[in-house]
Formats: structure tokens, sequence, C-alpha cells
């Protein structure tokens, strides 16, 4: 069931989505060679918990940290540990603060240092083909329209979907109807619908679009150990369009 959320519920869903945007910048000016994804995630954790709000994602399904971080060939659900980050390595963080009872949830790619133009290449086609598809956003469209333009965008630049996890509603809940995939038909799925809110999320692949699940039940890599990207925002669906409600 899809769950239309009013203006107001839209307003509680903004600061959880503003904080969950703190969270990642935070995150990205923290980034160094050396750190561990634990010390990352606790980065996080403190700038949530120092705004009033709680990790969204500390506990949901189990998963024990605040925030997702998945390092290179890790496409989402890392899990922090003692794993150092390196010097060219790319560094996805994909984080929620839950306040007042809604949740906010958004992910970055972020670069290490310096990384080599074919990477630098995946992250911008991500986060572009992100931008592509939130500019689509407005009642009347359809789920399918959504993920063809993400699905186009970055296949014509020699990239691949993943097929397998996709976007979803939110609200009350962390996932909530309908699911957004990252590819589809044009003119194909649910309607959009002024009160909607969305989650958008490419994940996207250098190499091939197989992936695997890992041994911890939690971690994505790709198939082929090529390097993948992941960009997330928020979206509320309005009257005339959409807002972003996960930036600052």
């Amino acid at each position: 069931m899809i769950c239309i959320k009013s203006n107001k519920e839209i307003e509680k869903m903004r600061k959880a989505g503003q904080l969950t945007a703190g969270a990642l910048k935070a995150a990205g000016e923290a980034l160094r060679p050396g750190m561990t994804t634990h010390e990352l995630d606790k980065v996080v954790e403190k700038f949530i918990l120092s705004h009033g709000a709680k990790p969204g994602f500390k506990g949901y399904g189990g998963f024990p940290a605040a925030a997702c971080i998945s390092v290179n060939d890790e496409v989402i659900h890392g899990i922090p540990g003692g794993r150092k980050i390196m010097e060219g390595d790319i560094v996805s963080v994909d984080t929620g603060a839950f306040v007042d009872g809604y949740h906010g949830d958004s992910c970055m790619t972020f670069a290490c240092g310096k990384i080599s133009d074919d990477v630098q290449a995946l992250l911008d086609s991500t986060e572009q083909s992100l931008y592509e598809a939130i500019k689509m956003v407005k009642p009347g469209v359809r789920i399918g329209d959504i993920g063809a333009a993400i699905q186009k965008y970055n296949e014509d630049r020699g990239f691949s979907v993943v097929r397998e996890y996709c976007g979803h509603g939110l609200g009350r809940d962390l996932h909530e109807d309908p699911e957004v995939p990252n590819y589809g038909k044009a003119g194909h799925g649910v309607r959009l619908q002024a009160g909607m809110v969305i989650c958008i999320e490419p994940m996207i692949n250098m190499g091939g679009a197989g992936i695997k699940v890992m041994p911890d039940g939690w971690t994505v890599k790709t198939l082929d150990g090529k390097w993948s990207a992941h960009f997330e925002h928020t979206i509320a669906v309005t009257q005339d369009g959409c807002v972003i409600l996960s930036k600052l």
C-alpha cells in the first residue's frame, strides 16, 4: 500500500532528510586515507545523535551500524569494521536519521584522495543519472519512466545497472511501497501522485550487472570485482513537480 503524506508529514521528513544530508557531509569531510570504515561510521552516528535523532539503519533487520559503508567493488550494505580506507578508494556511505517518527535516507559515493579518470566517470554518471531521474518526477509520471531514464543514461556511457536492489517509498517505515527500480520501460508502472515520498538510488557498476551477497548476509559485491557507485536522494512529489528532502 502506498502511503500519501500530508504537508505536515513531509515537513517532518524534510527535517529527517536534512539531518541525513548533514551526516553525509560530515562523513565526506572526515574521510581520509588510513581511517577504518568503523571510524567513518562513528562520525555519522555521532552527528545524528548530536542533533537529537536516531540512526534509522542501526538495528534495522539486525544491521549493526549507523551507516552502510561500501568500498570499491562493494555495491551496498557494507558493514563497517576494521577495513582501512586507502588513497584512491571510493566509499559509498548510505545512512538515515530517524526523528519525530519519520525516516531520512540518502547515499553518496566519495573519492578518497585522487582516483582514476575511469572511476571518476563512474561516479559522475551515477550521480548525474540520479538528477536526470529527479528532473522527471511530477504527478502522472510512472515509476518505469524513472528507471528507464537511469538505465539509458548509464548504459549510454558503458556502465551497467544493478537489478536486484532498488529505490523505495519512505516514511514512518524505512522501506515502503512502491519499489523504484533503476531500470525499466517508460510508460509502465505505478503512476506518481502528490504526497508520495520515494527514494531514488541508482547503483551502477563499471563492469557487468551481476552481484553476489557475501557470507555476512549483508555486504553485496560485484560479481566481476569491478567497482560500483551509489547515490540516493529522498524525493517528495508535489502538485507541480517535486522537492529533494535529503539536502542541506
